[in-house]
């Protein structure tokens, strides 16, 4: 009789080619996750990371030792996605591979102009490339010779970010470094520069010892999206832009001044009937940002809408922040000429009021996404004009207080509706159960600042519902909220991938204790869905929270909002027990704008992060006596919170 021992089957037992080709074709956390459950993968995994593709970590931001042996020499990686928090310039050789057509690199606040310069020299074939904060550490500088060198060697470059103040560094010959840019670079986007600056690179003007008939070649001709955040929008810049970029199909100009701009320094009627030149635009946005001081632009009128809406006939995107001045009749305008639009995102529209939806009906217009945000002459009455856009999945009302429960009937029939933000808004408990038909499909939701909403308003929504979709809710500065509410949304098993409850005076420790033992199904453990959780201001957060804020509870959290008064040894202890958890303490706003996110309803999958800090770290599994002896003693809260 042959022994089952001989024929018990094993991993070792088939052959490698099959295992690497099955788990290639995972991303980076997910092939991190298989090798920390056994030799046999482990070294397959390990053997993957040579000839894999894509390399894209950016939920964690791993030290050069943990990421090196994850990025061995690999002449196959073609895009390579980082956050750089803890990296300076001796990472350099790390990230930066000859063989890289996609580059993001994210938090490079430690590296030099160093950074700019090697990747010119050493990436010839890169195509995309993303760089976030580089040199904004004290001490770190680039000079117009790193941005040169760049330029100049990556000859493939189609699409160029630069997310940080090039203004400090880069004045000197600004303009002519980037005549070295690629014929291919077809998008350009910068955190911010002057608009001088950019005046001066696009403005066409006479070459050294050049007869006054010979004027300079455009910089730039084939740039289709440009993104700039400025000091000043002026006519003078958006003329320029307009006239020198004659392939221009997005454009996205941002400024936040710091002194009210005169006429001269502003944006005015005139430079609003300069946009689409040539007729190309498909997408505007015009944002003037309140960061500093609270302005407007005070020189633009109905009179500029018209004049612009002549040219954007065929506009499928409009962003207007800021248009203080204009009233309906501009508005309505930009409505009844675009035919194309079906993105309209309009925010401090002092003037805007429900007569501009009286008659969207009668237009062709499918709208798919609208923010009205700080929109605060509207009424239910145009809501329920809107919703006669069918096919609308984002609506931002944020701030628009006027609107209440009808406006929630209305929203109602929106079947395809992914993102719904309310924050600020009239409405009741009771209203919100009109949602409830709509609920099964939301992705986001938002009732931030909502004063009359109660417990109730959880169980309005979600009792009695399955198979929700909703991973992000915020319920901020809700005064009647209390604990009572989150044991309701814990029992429902809402699959919440981040959740805000900032400014909560009711909130306490049985809420962390009911969301730590969460269960969103039969097969995941405690609270595993939440990565964000912003706690920030709560009343009743004790030392007893963060007693459940560490492992083995919510495996996946990754940002962690708490109010700045908490002890800096327990902040310590938790830093020590979770290396890569982002703890915001002074009432920062945790995660991104959905309507900036370029990734649109895009939603990650966080599944396996947990498993992949566990490899790098090194784990073994199971946790230091302390926790498990934590968790012993909750034990009996855990299984009364889990029923």
């Amino acid at each position: 009789m042959a022994n089952p021992e001989d024929e018990e089957e094993t991993l070792d037992q088939l052959p490698a080619t099959v295992l690497a080709t099955i788990i290639s074709k995972l991303d980076v956390a997910s092939i991190c996750s298989v090798a920390s459950t056994c030799k046999t993968l482990n070294a397959c995994a390990s053997h993957i990371l040579t000839f894999i593709p894509s390399f894209h970590l950016l939920d964690i931001a791993p030290s050069i030792d943990l990421l090196r042996p994850l990025l061995p020499t690999n002449p196959y990686l073609k895009s390579l996605k980082l956050d750089c928090g803890r990296f300076d310039d001796s990472a350099i050789d790390v990230v930066v591979r000859d063989s890289l057509h996609e580059l993001y690199l994210q938090n490079c606040a430690d590296f030099s102009g160093k950074l700019l310069s090697e990747i010119g020299g050493k990436c010839a074939d890169l195509r995309f490339l993303y760089l976030g904060s580089v040199a904004e550490k004290r001490g770190r500088a680039i000079h117009i010779s790193d941005l040169e060198e760049l330029l100049k060697g990556c000859t493939q470059l189609e699409a160029l970010i630069l997310m940080f103040d090039v203004s400090l560094f880069l004045r000197h010959n600004f303009a002519r470094v980037w005549a070295l840019a690629s014929e291919k670079l077809t998008s350009l986007e910068i955190g911010y520069v002057s608009s001088v600056m950019v005046t001066e690179l696009l403005s066409p003007s006479l070459g050294p010892h050049q007869s006054p008939n010979h004027v300079r070649p455009s910089i730039l001709p084939g740039i289709q999206k440009l993104c700039l955040s400025v000091d000043y929008i002026t006519d003078t810049m958006v003329s320029t832009i307009s006239k020198g970029l004659m392939s221009l199909t997005h454009l996205d100009l941002q400024d936040a001044p710091i002194i009210e701009p005169t006429i001269t320094f502003d944006l005015t009627d005139y430079g609003l009937q300069q946009i689409n030149e040539h007729g190309k635009l498909k997408h505007l946005s015009l944002v003037r940002s309140q960061e500093f001081l609270i302005t407007y632009f005070r020189h633009v009128n109905d009179l500029g809408m018209l004049l612009m809406a002549d040219k954007c006939a065929n506009m499928e995107s409009i962003c207007l922040v800021g248009f203080c001045q204009v009233t309906d009749t501009g508005f309505k305008t930009i409505l009844h000429s675009c035919s194309s639009l079906y993105k309209l995102r309009v925010s401090y529209g002092t003037h805007l009021t429900d007569l501009v939806f009286h008659d969207i009906s009668a237009t062709s217009l499918s709208l798919t996404h609208v923010s009205l945000r700080w929109c605060n002459l509207l009424t239910n009455h145009a809501i329920k004009n809107l919703v006669s856009n069918t096919g609308l999945k984002v609506l931002d009302l944020r701030d628009c207080k006027h609107l209440g429960d009808e406006a929630l009937r209305a929203i109602s029939t929106l079947l395809e509706l992914k993102i719904l933000l309310l924050d600020g808004s009239d409405i009741s408990d009771f209203g919100l159960s009109y949602l409830r038909g709509i609920i099964n499909s939301l992705v986001s939701l938002s009732v931030r600042g909502c004063k009359r909403l109660t417990d109730k308003c959880i169980s309005a929504l979600f009792e009695g519902s399955s198979k929700l979709e909703l991973q992000q809710l915020d319920l901020s500065n809700l005064p009647n909220l209390s604990d009572n509410g989150v044991l309701t949304l814990a029992k429902c098993r809402v699959p919440i991938s981040e959740l805000r409850m900032r400014q909560c005076p009711l909130i306490g420790d049985t809420s962390v204790m009911a969301l730590a033992s969460m269960q969103v199904d039969e097969d995941r453990w405690h609270g595993c869905s939440l990565r964000l959780l912003d706690l920030y201001n709560c009343g009743g957060i004790t030392q007893l929270s963060f007693r459940w804020l560490k492992k083995p509870y919510f495996p996946r959290l990754r940002w962690l909002g708490v109010t700045g008064s908490v002890s800096r040894d327990i902040l310590d202890a938790l830093a020590r027990n979770r290396p890569f958890l982002h703890v915001a303490l002074h009432a920062e706003e945790l995660g991104s704008d959905q309507w900036d996110n370029s990734h649109g309803l895009y939603m990650h999958d966080y599944d396996e992060v947990d498993e992949l800090e566990q490899w790098l770290l090194g784990e073994e599994g199971g946790y230091n006596d302390e926790e498990m002896m934590d968790a012993d003693d909750d034990a009996e809260l855990l299984e009364y919170f889990a029923m």
